[in-house]
């Protein structure tokens, strides 16, 4: 679980800093903003699995939050590939 955590917050840090590059001005804040809170939110509901175990729920929580991040990395990746503006 502790692999995947790690591979998943370098995916939310790539995420995290592609947003500029692809996003509007005017939005970059507000999408950075939500991505954030939804990873939050999930990383939390995978908290509640490991009650007892902190570091577990630790890593349970990092797993959550770059989950979200997943799928905007790969949507921010395929951007970049092809070379595609702001949207």
């Amino acid at each position: 679980m502790a692999f995947m955590a790690v591979v998943l917050l370098l995916l939310a840090a790539y995420a995290q800093y592609s947003i500029p590059a692809h996003t509007l001005p005017g939005r970059v804040m507000l999408t950075r903003a939500l991505l954030a809170a939804i990873g939050v939110a999930f990383g939390f509901a995978m908290t509640l699995g490991y009650p007892q175990e902190p570091a577990l729920a630790l890593l349970a929580f990092l797993v959550g939050f770059g989950m979200v991040h997943f799928p905007a990395a790969l949507i921010l990746f395929f951007k970049h590939y092809r070379g595609e503006g702001k949207s």
